[in-house]
Order: C-alpha cells, then sequence, then structure tokens
C-alpha cells in the first residue's frame, strides 16, 4: 500500500521536507546535517488533496508538509544527531512508545570510517504486522546476509503477531455481532490484516502508564503489558519512557542510513543477544579481532539467546546508554 512518510526535527539542519508520498517499491532520498536531531515515520490511509493531507494513523495536523510529530499509533524511527561522546558517536532506535502502525527496519550504509562495524549490529527491524513475518527457517531480514547473521526473535508466529495488542489498545477494534451475542475473551473476534496498536500511555492517558508527575522515575514507571507484548514481538523496539537502555543503538558516527517500511522478514533481537559486543563498540568505538570472528559465526551468534538468559538470570542485559545519532544521508524505501 502507499505510505506517506513524515518527518519533524527538532534540533540541527533537517532534511527540508516534512512530509510527501511513497508508493510502493519507491524511494526517495534525503539529505539531513550532522548535527540533525528528529524523527521519521509512516502515514497509512491518507486523503490528499493539494497540501492537504487527513491520515488513518500517523496524521500531523491534516498537513502532507508536516510542520509537528505525528498523531498516535505510529512506529517512529528516531535519531539525535548532536551530542555523544565528542561528538563522534551515532544513536538511533525504532520506538513503539507512541503505539504501532507499520513493520519497519533500519539499514546503516557504511562510510569509510564505519566500514568495520558489521550489519548485525546495525541492522535492526521491528516486524509485528501478521503476513510479513518470515518461518523462522528462512533467511533472517529484509538486510542480513551470510557473513554476519542477524540475530532474531524466533518466538512469534504471524497467529500470534495478529494478537499481541491488548484489546484496548487496538486503534479501530472491530465490531462485535449487533445481537450482543460474542465469543469471550474479546480476542476471539477476527481482526483486520491492518490493526494499529495505541500505546498505554495513550489508551488510559494515567500518570502510571505516561511515566508523568509521581511517575516520572525509572524506579517507579514500570512497563504495562503493551509494553511487555511489544518487546515480546519487537525485542529491539522503545516500548515505554524508561526503555531506552534496552532499545538504544549506539554506533560510531558517519555513514548514512536507509529506512524500509513493512520488510519481510522477522524482528531483530540485536541489543540483547549480542550486548557484550554493542558495549565493546558503544564504550571503545572499536571492535576486537576476537569479537568479529564471533559476530560472523553463525554458531555464536544464534546461541547468545540461551547462554545471556543463564548469564543474566532471566534478565535483560543492559549497555550504557549515551544519547546521540549522527548521519548526512537518509534514503527511504517502501518495500
Amino acid at each position: 500500500m502507499t505510505i506517506w512518510p513524515g518527518t519533524a526535527t527538532q534540533g540541527g539542519l533537517g532534511p527540508g521536507t516534512g512530509g510527501f508520498e511513497l508508493q510502493p517499491g519507491e524511494s526517495k532520498n534525503l539529505a539531513v546535517g550532522s548535527n540533525w536531531q528528529g524523527r521519521i515515520w509512516g502515514r497509512t490511509n491518507c486523503t490528499v488533496n493539494g497540501e492537504s493531507c487527513a491520515c488513518q494513523t500517523g496524521d500531523c495536523f491534516a498537513k502532507l508538509d508536516c510542520q509537528f510529530s505525528s498523531a498516535v499509533p505510529a512506529t517512529l524511527v528516531e535519531f539525535n544527531l548532536a551530542g555523544g561522546v565528542n561528538g563522534m558517536q551515532t544513536f538511533y532506535d525504532i520506538s513503539l512508545v507512541d503505539g504501532y502502525n507499520l513493520p519497519v527496519g533500519i539499514e546503516h550504509i557504511p562510510s569509510e570510517n564505519t566500514s568495520f562495524v558489521p550489519p548485525n549490529l546495525t541492522n535492526s527491524a521491528c516486524v509485528a504486522t501478521a503476513g510479513w513475518l518470515y518461518d523462522v527457517a528462512q533467511p533472517a531480514t529484509y538486510s542480513s546476509n551470510e557473513t554476519f547473521p542477524i540475530p532474531l526473535e524466533k518466538n512469534e508466529t504471524n497467529d500470534m503477531l495478529s494478537k499481541w495488542c491488548p484489546w484496548r489498545n487496538l486503534a479501530f477494534p472491530p465490531q462485535k455481532p449487533s445481537d450482543g451475542i460474542y465469543p469471550y475473551p474479546d480476542d476471539n473476534i477476527q481482526r483486520p490484516s491492518f490493526s494499529p496498536c495505541k500505546s498505554a500511555c495513550a489508551t488510559t492517558g494515567s500518570d502510571s502508564d505516561c511515566c508523568i508527575g509521581k511517575y516520572h522515575d525509572p524506579t517507579l514507571c514500570k512497563p504495562s503489558i503493551y509494553s511487555k507484548n511489544v518487546k515480546a514481538v519487537c525485542p529491539d523496539a522503545y516500548s515505554f519512557a524508561f526503555d531506552d537502555r534496552s532499545s538504544t543503538f549506539i554506533v560510531p558516527k558517519g555513514g548514512g542510513w536507509r529506512i524500509v517500511w513493512c520488510p519481510a522478514g522477522r524482528s531483530t533481537d540485536i541489543l540483547n543477544q549480542l550486548a557484550a559486543q554493542m558495549y565493546e563498540l558503544a564504550s571503545g568505538g572499536k571492535l576486537s579481532e576476537l569479537s568479529m570472528r564471533r559476530l560472523g559465526n553463525v554458531s555464536f551468534v544464534n546461541s547468545r539467546k540461551q547462554s545471556i538468559n543463564e548469564e543474566s538470570a532471566g534478565k535483560r542485559v543492559y549497555y550504557p546508554l549515551v544519547l546521540l545519532l549522527a548521519a548526512t544521508g537518509l534514503v527511504l524505501v517502501m518495500t
């Protein structure tokens, strides 16, 4: 289907456009300054009339050229290109904090100084829509390769993806039979294939779900059922306000980025399964020969989930957060 990407600049030199149309198979090149901070998302089911663009999801005040961020729900790709350790790091994430509407993937386009960073430390994806999921036995995701296999989420099925969003979080829940006779629980009712999901904050508006007021504290604001479900279907995605330590990618500054909507494949599980290598790259800006050998060893990569779970006694492994992102080129693709 056609989508209408939107962009919002929060700081630095932006791409010069706030939105445009992107049809299946099309791509668009955007250039941003190395000091850019902002976000990109896909809008769906839009009615366009000149500069007016009213969308079912991801809408930005019915404008084609967005001046502000999106309405919920929308899957976000976020960059912060200013700051970091001596300004020499890049930080980015896929965020479902504002809900979910479309599968999306991020692929790093290396520059000379970042060519040593393998794709299984950079190329993340969130595939949480039924019908787009590859079987576990199929090749990784759209951005993987045989030399450096990308660790993936391996438990979900297309049937599970059709039901991960809690019923009350559905942006457009299917109507129940008019005679009042319907199966219980609600999840037994057939959901549409396109089923956007609102975040817990957007659904309830409560301080505890929005991490505001007295809950603006990582020790008090805890993940909701929605957030836990997000982590099951998209382990590398940002799921709620204080989920940054398990959701932010940190790589050396340089190169460009390809953002792909509706990629076929599976969600990545890089930040958990390759936490030690991500820590090494984030803290020192380089990788040892041992790490490079391990990252190219499919047996090592595939074994990490079990060993990490054993090492962490059921807890996720985190690496330090120093939020920043830098890129000079963005390539947006609709598959």
